[in-house]
C-alpha cells in the first residue's frame, strides 16, 4: 500500500475548499467562537464519518472478523459505537454534518486482513494527531479540553487495533505481528500499546490533517494514491451505545 498520508494538490485544495465552505453554510453551538473553531470541527466530522464507515464495514464485510476471538471482536464493536458518538456531537457544535458520505480505500481493504489492520491503524495514527491540533488550536478550554477527551479514545483504538493482529486466524493470513501505520514503518504489535507519547506527525494545522485524509473521500486523489476507486463505502449514521455509562461525553465540561 501506498503512503496516503501526502494527497495530491488539486484534490487537496478541493477538499480544503470544501470544509471551509461546509464551516460557513449552517448554524453552529455557541461554544464555536470562530472559523478555525468550525474548520477543526467539519474535518474531525469527516474523519468520524470514515471511522464508522471503516468499523462497520470491517464488522460486516471483513471475512477475518467472524474467525476473531469474542472480546477482540468486542473492540471493533465498541469502537464503532465511540466513533459515532464523537460524530454525533461534533454535528451537534457545528450544526451541519460531514460534507462527504462516501469513502474510498486501498484494493482488498476488507478482504485481506493485513491491509484493514494497516489502514486502520493510518487511520487512528491521523485521527490522534489531527485531535492533537484541537487541542493546539481551539479557541476555548472546553473544546480543547473535548478535544483531548476524543483523543485519548483514538488512542484507546490504535492500541487495540494492535492487539487484534495476533488474533487474526492462520486461514485469514494470521497471525499478523507486524503493523504499518501513517509512517510507512511496519512495526511489531509486541507491545500493542508501543508510544510513550503520543506521536504529533508535526501537525500543527488542520489542513495537515485535512491532507492526510484526502484520498479517502476525493476521487482523483484516491486514485493518485492508488486507492481503488470503482466501490466507494457509503457512510451510515445510526444512534450509537456507548460500552459503560461512566464514559459517556456528559458535557463540555466533562462533569
Amino acid at each position: 500500500m501506498k503512503r496516503i498520508s501526502v494527497a495530491g494538490g488539486g484534490g487537496f485544495l478541493g477538499l480544503s475548499g470544501l470544509v471551509k465552505l461546509a464551516s460557513a453554510d449552517g448554524t453552529q453551538s455557541s461554544l464555536v467562537h470562530n472559523v478555525q473553531d468550525v474548520n477543526i470541527l467539519v474535518a474531525a466530522e469527516i474523519a468520524e464519518a470514515l471511522a464508522v464507515t471503516t468499523y462497520s464495514n470491517i464488522i460486516n464485510v471483513a471475512p477475518f472478523f467472524a474467525n476473531l476471538e469474542s472480546d477482540d471482536q468486542g473492540y471493533l464493536q465498541a469502537a464503532r459505537q465511540e466513533e459515532m458518538s464523537h460524530y454525533l456531537l461534533e454535528q451537534s457544535a457545528t450544526g451541519k454534518p460531514s460534507p462527504f458520505t462516501s469513502f474510498f480505500y486501498p484494493p482488498n481493504m476488507f478482504a485481506d486482513a493485513q491491509t484493514t489492520l494497516n489502514v486502520l491503524v493510518t487511520l487512528e495514527d491521523a485521527f490522534i494527531a489531527a485531535y492533537l491540533v484541537g487541542v493546539r488550536n481551539f479557541s476555548t478550554p472546553d473544546l480543547r479540553v473535548t478535544a483531548a477527551r476524543i483523543m485519548g479514545i483514538e488512542s484507546d483504538h490504535r492500541t487495540l487495533a494492535r492487539v487484534v493482529g495476533p488474533g487474526v486466524a492462520a486461514s485469514d493470513g494470521g497471525p499478523i505481528e507486524n503493523i504499518t501505520g501513517i509512517q510507512g514503518t511496519a512495526e511489531s504489535v509486541d507491545p500493542p500499546n508501543n508510544n510513550g507519547y503520543e506521536r504529533t506527525l508535526c501537525w500543527t494545522q488542520i489542513a495537515q490533517a485535512v491532507a492526510a485524509l484526502t484520498p479517502f473521500v476525493d476521487a482523483q486523489a484516491a486514485q493518485a494514491a492508488g486507492f481503488d476507486t470503482t466501490k466507494p463505502f457509503a457512510f451510515e449514521s445510526f444512534t450509537p451505545t456507548l460500552p459503560s455509562a461512566l464514559g459517556e461525553f456528559i458535557s463540555f465540561k466533562g462533569c
